[in-house]
């Protein structure tokens, strides 16, 4: 289980191969210098709920993995997480779908242009 830290104090526990995923998608935002809100959900071992955080090219992120070895990378997943990214809700974790599934815009009968 890996760890996504914000600003040295808000902390996320996220299994390693979905931190991998994400931390692709975060750094690609904000290399093109988009600002997003990232969501996720809380275990019920620290009260449940959710978490929402604004990240900015200022932000602090530290990406903590308990493994060693990087897993290897699910395109389709890649790509249904950066649609998240730039949707008005922001970032948040969904489920990975089968390698070389259909774009998320397909998968939600919206217009690739929309």
């Amino acid at each position: 289980m890996g760890k996504l830290v914000y600003e040295g104090s808000v902390k996320a526990d996220i299994e390693d191969r979905a931190l991998t995923h994400l931390q692709l998608v975060i750094t690609a935002k904000l290399r093109r210098g988009e600002p997003f809100s990232f969501t996720w959900r809380e275990d019920m071992s620290v009260g449940g709920g959710r978490t929402t955080v604004w990240v900015h090219a200022g932000s602090s992120l530290v990406f903590k993995y308990s493994g060693s070895r990087q897993p290897s990378i699910n395109r389709a997943w890649i790509e249904a997480l950066a649609f998240t990214a730039s949707a008005p809700s922001g970032l948040y974790l969904v489920p990975e779908p089968a390698e070389g599934s259909a774009p998320p815009a397909e998968r939600l009968d919206v217009p690739a242009h929309a």
